[in-house]
């Protein structure tokens, strides 16, 4: 199976670099652009389904996306961004100046803590495995798309390649990126990693 991962397109909080989490925020307008960017670039892909978080943010790309095939797109909780609990809407440096004991002991043991009121990666990585396991089960399907968000997408890769949910900050997904997965019985090649080219104007950066 081919697994095509598209992170949503931009939101005013993702350029503020604030974390997003469950809050639903719709695309910005460079996101809307970057969403009908994406629908152009995947317009002649042979895609058997569908599949993306409920978040406002995730499901507006996928309808552009899905808008360019003639297809439906199918919700997908499990797909959601990690929760962050209290610490949404709030910068890096915001949450080490107002929560730097949480801060510490959420960064010494992710996989098991959560932000106030949030999920832990742990948690995460549980429900997107399951994800896995079912798009693994499905007969005659060749490719896949998935409409999620940076977390979600991030430890997915890590799952499929055999890694430590918690190496998922090793990978790089910025919003409106594509990358691109094959899965077989004995494991999975990574294809494609974070391609903006289709973005025209966007550049990444470390």
């Amino acid at each position: 199976m081919r697994l095509i991962l598209v992170r949503h397109g931009e939101t005013v909080w993702n350029a503020e670099h604030r974390y997003q989490g469950m809050t639903d925020l719709p695309l910005s307008v460079r996101g809307t652009l970057q969403a009908q960017a994406l629908a152009a670039r995947l317009a002649a892909e042979p895609i058997d389904l569908i599949y993306s978080s409920d978040s406002k943010r995730a499901w507006q790309t996928a309808e552009e996306i899905a808008t360019s095939q003639g297809a439906k797109v199918l919700p997908e909780p499990r797909l959601r961004e990690m929760s962050f609990g209290i610490w949404e809407g709030l910068t890096y440096p915001e949450l080490r100046e107002r929560y730097p004991k949480a801060l510490a002991e959420w960064q010494r043991e992710i996989l098991g803590t959560a932000p106030p009121g949030g999920e832990s990666l742990g948690e995460l990585a549980v429900r997107v495995e399951a994800m896995l396991d079912d798009l693994r089960g499905l007969d005659e399907i060749e490719t896949v798309l998935l409409v999620s968000h940076g977390g979600p997408l991030r430890v997915l890769l890590c799952l499929a390649l055999g890694l430590a949910p918690a190496d998922y900050w090793r990978f790089r997904v910025d919003p409106g990126s594509v990358s691109e997965l094959c899965l077989y019985p004995e494991g999975a090649i990574l294809a494609l990693l974070n391609d903006t080219h289709h973005l025209v104007g966007d550049r990444g950066g470390c």
